[in-house]
């Protein structure tokens, strides 16, 4: 035998040796995956095949695993938002204003069930101002698949130390003077929902506006200003107030969203009544709102725009039903009431984020003005802020908003209870 003929034949024997011994590593391969399959398979269950060893895993994992359930803080938020916030029943605070520029206010309410959705509440409200608010309504809700909410209210309010500057955005911050005025009122209101995100309301009522001698550190309004200064001065006017709106909404909710928007109008009818009707009037609001959410909602960009006009130009319209711009959520950096005229624009706009569950943070941007002619609502003399805010809110409200403002009157704090927008 020549040795090319030994060469292959050892050649050939060592191959067949390792294919015996791939074929007895396979072997052992599977006896191993087998054995690892039956251990991990529940008692009394040996699978016979992979896809059955899958499926009887798959329903272990089933029979023993939980939804998600929220943390201690998630389940606080929710409970105080139920208990305070949303419908409460019994006594509840009430986290709201007598009227812009009262100042910190302490309220509470009763509210009592007299259906599935159905019920009716009183509250006061006092302020450190010796603002008042006394109110008692009926609310009815989610009717016809819940497209339909209507209710009445009858109230008092009594605003002690109202600021007048005078008209137009030039006015001085030194002309301030004060007014107190006692309003008595009534009304019925419906909102319907055609679809969810489209809300027609509406109402009807009468308001009765008694104005006095204005209290506080600045002079009353009547020894600084004339009939010709401020309109009405010295008339208590009674009004039949209709009001009808619609737009689009699909925010999450008015007191607290990260997403969505509003894009509404509204008509208002102040017909005068009794008397000569010179103080009978009416006024069209647009008012649009956007949250734009980035990273998941971590960050969110929001932003609103709203003009307000009257639209009979040759109409008196007393002072105190006039437009206004200054308040805790117009401009902030000034006075509440600091600029009125016959129409307004406003403009605001929010970097909002989330340092922690349940507490926003925002830097902000206001700009708005006033005229007395509608032409005039353009992007010139236009009064503006800048600053930081803080907000405390649960899924569906904003009891706690603090905001700091600076414009060229000076900085300003804000303490709210209720969002900007």
């Amino acid at each position: 035998m020549g040795p090319d003929r030994r060469s292959r034949i050892t050649v050939h024997k060592q191959m067949l040796r390792f294919q015996s011994v791939r074929r007895y590593a396979t072997l052992w391969s599977i006896f191993l995956v087998s054995g690892v399959l039956l251990a991990q398979a529940p008692p009394g269950v040996q699978p016979s095949s992979r896809e059955e060893s899958i499926a009887a895993q798959q329903a272990e994992k089933a029979r023993t695993s939980q939804p998600p359930q929220p943390d201690k803080a998630e389940r606080w938020i929710q409970r105080a938002e139920q208990t305070f916030l949303i419908d409460p029943s019994g006594f509840f605070p009430s986290f709201d204003s007598v009227y812009r520029g009262g100042g910190l206010t302490l309220g509470a309410g009763y509210r009592r069930f007299y259906g599935d959705n159905t019920f009716w509440q009183v509250r006061g409200l006092y302020s450190f101002s010796n603002y008042k608010l006394l109110e008692a309504a009926t609310v009815s809700k989610d009717h016809l698949d819940k497209r339909l909410t209507f209710g009445s209210r009858f109230g008092w309010r009594d605003a002690t130390q109202v600021a007048y500057y005078g008209l137009g955005i030039t006015s001085k911050e030194a002309d301030r003077a004060n007014f107190r005025f006692k309003e008595t009122y009534v009304d019925g209101n419906a909102v319907f929902r055609p679809v969810r995100w489209i809300p027609i309301k509406g109402s009807m009522g009468y308001e009765f506006w008694n104005i006095e001698k204005g209290t506080g550190d600045f002079p009353s309004i009547e020894e600084l200003y004339t009939p010709q200064t401020a309109p009405g001065l010295g008339a208590d006017v009674g009004y039949v107030h209709s009001q009808i709106s619609t737009g689009i909404d699909w925010r999450r909710s008015p007191g607290y969203t990260r997403s969505g928007g509003l894009y509404e109008v509204t008509f208002h009818d102040y017909h005068q009544a009794g008397g000569a009707g010179i103080y009978s009037f009416q006024k069209l609001n647009a008012e649009v709102i956007q949250h734009l959410p980035l990273l998941r909602e971590t960050w969110v960009l929001a932003g609103r725009a709203r003009m307000e006009t009257t639209l009979n130009d040759n109409n008196l319209i007393p002072y105190f039903m006039l437009p206004q711009l200054g308040s805790g959520d117009t401009l902030r950096a000034y006075a509440t009431d600091r600029f009125r005229d016959r129409h307004s624009l406003l403009m605001n706009a929010e970097f909002r984020w989330m340092p922690a569950l349940g507490w926003d943070m925002a830097l902000f941007y206001d700009a708005g003005k006033v005229t007395s002619r509608r032409g005039d609502l353009n992007f010139k003399q236009l009064k503006s802020d800048v600053g930081i805010g803080a907000r405390f809110h649960s899924i569906n409200a904003t009891p706690i908003r603090i905001d700091f403002a600076v414009g060229n009157e000076g900085w300003r704090l804000v303490l709210s209870g209720g969002p900007v927008f």
